[in-house]
């Protein structure tokens, strides 16, 4: 059995590559048979595991280690190729579409992989390859900016991560204190911020134009595979969410206000949940994946095997450490059928958010690994957070494991955290929109756009004075806004729906459980809104979902003398 130190990296060769697909795509062409075709898209699959497979390694071990010169140069390659891969697979889709066996092939793979391939055509021409590379230059910048933090506090020097215990900490000076020095790094380095952000979004207009659309706003949901909703239906949700959920998060934090003992509620008072300090875990990172074995065993056989396969194999890097970049996710390593589990440990119930959360992502890619193809080995980002926010709630009984007396306090945490999370997930949302809508925005309007948006969804934000935060520019450290435009909203869509399935577990565990099984083995075979259909739940697209889930966390919410905990 090979580890994750053992799998190994070879650097594609695009030539050899070019070459294999010309050929291959000449295959597909004159065969003379669905079954031909058929076989000829296996052998295309297996180039496209390989080059994932490889590109993953990179990315895997260069986030772990940033200074890592060998990595950081191979990521540098990947960023350069990346567009001309694009092209290859591009010119594949387009013949996918247009086969004659077409309806065969749709018999055996599903509509969902023609979806697909429409989408990855008209987001790609060969013209625009000059400007992916940049984008992706420009990506990095950002990633490895933010993994240079090094913050000079309580005599030590520490990472964005590192800093988060201090955020928690139960003296309010120490919390303050803690937010201006992490925040003070985003101000030092605050034009490098504003340029490369400047840079993105000007280039993300150009590359849209390029390819014909009015502006990045229908390319980027194009970009994110929306198959069946839009931008329309989007800002419908947000309305749910300013009409139901803002006032509800308003009352929870003139709760927390009352519950911590202070008159009014500062930016750097909402990460302390209780005046005897926040839920934390009560033990090292070692002992956390212990429990986490333990915790698995126990849930299901499935869950079972899958954390075994991880832990044996060593495909989780969990620490915080100098030099490793910020904050958490999960990859699929193809050739090997390992997931994998990047996150930065802090002492804070976070750490078990990540054991939950980007597990549940692991383990899903794990119940689809062998679907067939590619393309369905994930859902589309709002349907894959639908099985990580999920797993959060499903784990909810193991959670003594962790918190042992203090398992209360991370409940009530965690699912009012949960519901608060979403009127900034739907404003980053909004704003992107903005953004995109109005490419030509000075650094200064972006600002202050943020700060019209905060009014509306975050109306009780008070950064007290803090002039960074107070000019608008907090959305800086939300790398989605820079690496991903448009992946947010996908989070508060998938929340709704985990929502669901901790009211139905509550109700009827093993019913809950059993769609939550179905819809990891279905990947990414079908679109969101039909995934959610295959798993019993409520599209949150639909009138009075929201309202519906709402209510029921609400009472289990006003069920909880939270003074107490």
């Amino acid at each position: 059995m090979l580890t994750f130190e053992q799998y190994e990296y070879v650097r594609p060769d695009m030539d050899q590559i070019k070459q294999q697909f010309t050929s291959l795509l000449q295959d597909f062409r004159t065969a003379n048979s669905y079954a031909q075709q058929n076989e000829v898209m296996e052998k295309i699959n297996a180039i496209s595991n390989d080059y994932s497979t490889q590109e993953n390694l990179v990315y895997i071990r260069a986030s772990i280690n940033t200074n890592d010169d060998f990595y950081r140069m191979e990521r540098d390659y990947f960023d350069d190729i990346g567009p001309a891969y694009q092209e290859l697979e591009t010119a594949y889709y387009k013949e996918l579409v247009a086969t004659p066996f077409r309806k065969d092939l749709e018999e055996k793979w599903g509509t969902q992989l023609f979806a697909l391939a429409d989408n990855a055509i008209k987001s790609f021409s060969p013209e625009i390859m000059p400007l992916l590379q940049k984008e992706n230059k420009l990506s990095s910048d950002y990633s490895k900016l933010v993994a240079s933090a090094q913050i000079d506090f309580d005599g030590k020097k520490l990472t964005l991560a590192q800093m988060g215990p201090y955020a928690e900490s139960t003296d309010r000076s120490v919390r303050k204190a803690a937010m201006e020095a992490s925040y003070a790094f985003y101000a030092d380095n605050g034009e490098q911020f504003d340029t490369i952000y400047d840079e993105l979004v000007k280039l993300r207009h150009e590359i849209a134009t390029t390819l014909g659309y009015k502006n990045y706003v229908e390319l980027g949901y194009i970009r994110m595979n929306r198959i069946d909703y839009d931008a329309t239906m989007v800002k419908k949700f947000r309305d749910q969410v300013r009409d139901y959920i803002v006032p509800l998060a308003n009352r929870l934090y003139d709760r927390q206000a009352e519950r911590i003992g202070v008159d009014s509620l500062k930016f750097y008072d909402q990460s302390l949940d209780f005046l005897t300090g926040n839920a934390t875990p009560q033990g090292s990172p070692e002992w956390i994946i212990e429990n986490g074995k333990k915790m698995y065993a126990e849930l299901s056989p499935e869950t079972d095997t899958f954390f075994k396969f991880m832990t044996d194999r060593n495909l989780l890097d969990v620490e915080a450490k100098t030099g490793k970049e910020a904050g958490g996710y999960c990859t699929f390593i193809d050739n090997y059928d390992s997931p994998f589990i990047f996150s930065n440990f802090n002492g804070t119930s976070g750490d078990i958010d990540v054991l939950t959360h980007e597990a549940g992502h692991a383990f899903q890619v794990y119940s689809s690994r062998n679907i067939g193809i590619p393309e369905y080995m994930w859902p589309t980002y709002e349907g894959a957070e639908i099985h990580s926010m999920s797993m959060e709630f499903f784990t909810w009984p193991w959670m003594e494991l962790f918190f042992k007396e203090q398992t209360d306090k991370y409940k009530f945490a965690h699912l009012s955290s949960s519901l608060l999370f979403l009127p900034y997930g739907v404003a980053v949302d909004e704003f992107q929109h903005v953004v995109y809508e109005n490419p030509n925005m000075t650094a200064a309007e972006r600002k202050t756009a943020w700060k019209e948006i905060e009014q509306i969804y975050l109306p009780k934000r008070d950064y007290d004075g803090i002039g960074y935060l107070e000019a608008g520019a907090v959305w800086q450290r939300q790398a989605h806004i820079y690496a991903d435009p448009f992946y947010y909203i996908d989070y508060t869509l998938a929340q709704i729906c985990a929502f669901q399935f901790w009211k139905r577990s509550r109700e009827d565990h093993e019913s809950a459980w059993k769609d939550y099984l179905h819809l990891c083995t279905l990947g990414g075979s079908k679109s969101f809104t039909k995934l959610v259909e295959e798993a019993n739940l409520l599209s949150p697209f639909e009138d009075g979902c929201v309202e519906s889930v709402i209510g029921t966390i609400e009472a289990w919410l006003d069920s909880v003398d939270d003074k107490a905990l």
